[in-house]
Formats: structure tokens, C-alpha cells, sequence
């Protein structure tokens, strides 16, 4: 008898429908609703009194790199989440200082001890689709106020350029952040915030000078500063001290001249990135979920095919082997697709090849000298910290001090 190959194949896909109806039931997706809105930025509502204000700190973020495990799903390139953490940072600083709820908010490149509330961050997702950051906010007492993962999804119409969206894709991200650091700061009291004014003082001096300041300061078990004492204002010890700190203010301000050139440079390429990634990311979870769902079929194919051939009637036998053909080219189909996606991650490694060209170091113009950042702003910064200490040991040498 003569069967059209069709009619064979459609018969061994007939018998494998259990098996397809069953991965269509675990291989189901969910549909993710995307947005422009995004949550707005809390703006303080009445003036707020100078003892009351409390300077902010943004450490440059950890770009992540340690966490992110090796394999073909990895998005990650190293030159580029070095820049992502000054920028982060950056974006994140503009929407505290919008907030209008704080003092002087500035980014500084390290942890430092003359700050009232330090933000650290580290960069868990960035692939212009979404991004995930990981948010510590501590005061200069060392109590945290929280530790939260917030996380962001883009809308296509942030890249559309026919009718681009105005800000940064992820804007909600550093409005949620500076709306729950403004909530914390609105329940401390007014005694508390004078104390993690001073305590941030005093810590800054004892960096300088332990033994003359010490005794001002006690640390509890679980962490906590306290102050025990107040130095008298007129103290000429904290006097130095205050005059060396305004100095160190004075660098890390011309430090946001640098971070605010730095990212203006990298905002057309970095946007252009992200809109680039954004699709590139897109096309390749639906080449996947393609590859994925041929894969299905082929195994079910073939799976129906073994089972027709293996009844013994000689048609099922024929349908057999040709529902094993067409499972084995189905198959194919899905590793070829997931080559095309090979392809697509490529073509991100050559644009973060390209990007790492846009972020080069930068020339600071100082008063009295000027640095070329071509090393880490961490290690200029420690270099001027160096230069400061010398500072205060040749001022309080003068006088017969010793530190």
C-alpha cells in the first residue's frame, strides 16, 4: 500500500500529541506587562532648617564583576560595568539632590569617615533591559537604615527614537531609593541628627589625630558609635581639623566635576548601548523560547516516532521513521537557532569593546596643580588624603604636636 509522506508524518506527530500536549503544560511562559510610568520622586515640601541637614555620601558601586558566573547567558563586560558603577552613582546623587531633603550630596570614590550618610551600592543586572541594584544606606553612627534590592524594567519607548522618553531609562530605580532615604531621614529626630553631624566630625579628626580624640567617641558591641564627650569649640585641635576638612570637601567637589564630565561624555554611547542591547537581549529570549519549543517538538516527534515504528504494522513502521526524520531536523532547527543567539551575544562584546573607547580617563584642574586621572579615582583620592595628612603633621608639628 503507498502512503504519502505527509500522510506519515502527520501520523507519527498524531501519536506523539500526549506527548506535546504534556510539554506545552511545563514549557508554558508568563507574560510580563511593561510601562513608561515609573514611580515619581518625593520633593520636600518645606524648607528645611541648616541644623537639620545631613550630607550624603555615594560610593562609586560595585560593578557586580565578582558575582557574575561565567557561561553563554552571561551579558556582562567588564570594561563597561566599571563605567555603569560611576554612572549609577551619579544618576542616583542628581535624584537625592532633586529630593531637596539633604545637605551636600556628592559621589566620592571610597568609603569615607566624615560623611552623615553613606550609600553603597552594587550593580547585580544591567543589560539596558533591566536593572538590578543592591542598596546599603548607613549613617556615620554605624547603623544601617536598610539594605534593599530594587530592580527595573525598561519600556521599548525609553529607546524609541521617533519619540524618545525624557530621562534616564531606569529613573524610577533612583527615585525609589531617594524616596525611602528621605522617609528614614523624616523620622530621626532633631537631637539624633545633631549627633550624626558631630559624630561624623569627630571621626574625621580622630583619622587624623587618634589620641587627642578618642576619648570623645565609644563603640558599643553591636557596632554603634556614641558620643561620650564634646571637645570645647574653641578647641585649636578641631579648629586644624575642620580647616583640613574643608579642604577635603574642596577636592571631592572638584572630584564632581569629574564625574559629571565623565558621564555626560558616556551618555549618547551608553544610551545607544542600552537601546542596542535592549533588542539584542529581546531577540534572544525569543530565539531561545524558539529553540526551545522546536527542541519540544523534535524530542516529541521522535519519541512518537519510536513508538510507531516499534508497533510492527508496516505503515506505522514507515510513519515511524519519518516522524524520527522530522523530530531529528526540528531539533537541528532549535541548535541552530540558539547559534543565532551565539551570534547576537557577539555582536554585545563588540559594542562593549566600542564603549570602553568612550569612557578614558580624564584631566582635573586643580588650584594649585594638575592631576591626570589616568589611574583609579580611588588611588588620586588616597593620594590626597596622603597630602592632607602631611598637611595637619606640619600645621600641629609647628606647634610642638605630635600625632
Amino acid at each position: 500500500m503507498d502512503f504519502s509522506i505527509s500522510g506519515l508524518f502527520h501520523t507519527a506527530m498524531v501519536r506523539a500529541l500526549p506527548i506535546l500536549a504534556l510539554f506545552a503544560v511545563t514549557a508554558c511562559t508568563t507574560t510580563e506587562v511593561r510601562t513608561t510610568a515609573f514611580t515619581p520622586l518625593t520633593v520636600e515640601d518645606a524648607t528645611i532648617a541648616e541644623n537639620r541637614l545631613l550630607d550624603v555620601g555615594v560610593v562609586q558601586f560595585n560593578p557586580g564583576l565578582d558575582r557574575v558566573e561565567a557561561g553563554e547567558d552571561t551579558l556582562v563586560f567588564p570594561e563597561l560595568r566599571q563605567a555603569e558603577s560611576r554612572y549609577v552613582a551619579v544618576k542616583l546623587s542628581e535624584a537625592l539632590q532633586s529630593s531637596q531633603g539633604w545637605g551636600a550630596v556628592r559621589v566620592i570614590p571610597s568609603i569615607r569617615t566624615n560623611i552623615d550618610v553613606t550609600v553603597t551600592g552594587v550593580i547585580v543586572q544591567s543589560d539596558g533591559e533591566t536593572l538590578t541594584l543592591d542598596i546599603t544606606v548607613t549613617d556615620s553612627r554605624g547603623q544601617r537604615w536598610f539594605s534593599k534590592r530594587y530592580s527595573e524594567h525598561a519600556s521599548h519607548y525609553a529607546y524609541d527614537r521617533k519619540h524618545p522618553t525624557k530621562g534616564d531609562a531606569f529613573q524610577g530605580i533612583y527615585n525609589n531609593v531617594a524616596n525611602d532615604m528621605l522617609a528614614y531621614r523624616r523620622k530621626l529626630s532633631n537631637r539624633q541628627i545633631a549627633e550624626l553631624r558631630t559624630i561624623s566630625e569627630i571621626k574625621f579628626a580622630r583619622s587624623f589625630s587618634p589620641h587627642a580624640f578618642d576619648r570623645y567617641l565609644s563603640r558599643s558591641k553591636d557596632g554603634i558609635y556614641h558620643l561620650t564627650a564634646l571637645p570645647a569649640e574653641n578647641d585649636p585641635m578641631l579648629n586644624r581639623v575642620r580647616r583640613i576638612r574643608e579642604r577635603d570637601y574642596l577636592f571631592v567637589d572638584t572630584l564632581q566635576g569629574y564625574y559629571g564630565t565623565f558621564v555626560k561624555s558616556m551618555e549618547k554611547p551608553y544610551q545607544e548601548w542600552r537601546a542596542l542591547s535592549y533588542e539584542e537581549v529581546k531577540q534572544m529570549r525569543e530565539l531561545k523560547r524558539k529553540a526551545r519549543n522546536h527542541t519540544i517538538l523534535g524530542a516529541a516527534a521522535i519519541i512518537g516516532g519510536i513508538a510507531a515504528a516499534g508497533s510492527g504494522a508496516g505503515s506505522a513502521r514507515a510513519a515511524g521513521q519519518v516522524g524520527i526524520a522530522g523530530g531529528g531536523y526540528l531539533i537541528k532547527s532549535g541548535f541552530d537557532r540558539r547559534s543565532e543567539a551565539k551570534m547576537h551575544m557577539e555582536a554585545l562584546l563588540e559594542l562593549g569593546d566600542s564603549m570602553q573607547a568612550e569612557v578614558e580617563p580624564q584631566i582635573v584642574e586643580l588650584e594649585d596643580r594638575t592631576v591626570t586621572l589616568t589611574g583609579t579615582v580611588e588611588n588620586q583620592y588616597r593620594q590626597w588624603r596622603e597630602l592632607l595628612r602631611e598637611i595637619y603633621q606640619a600645621e600641629t608639628g609647628a606647634l610642638g604636636t605630635q600625632i
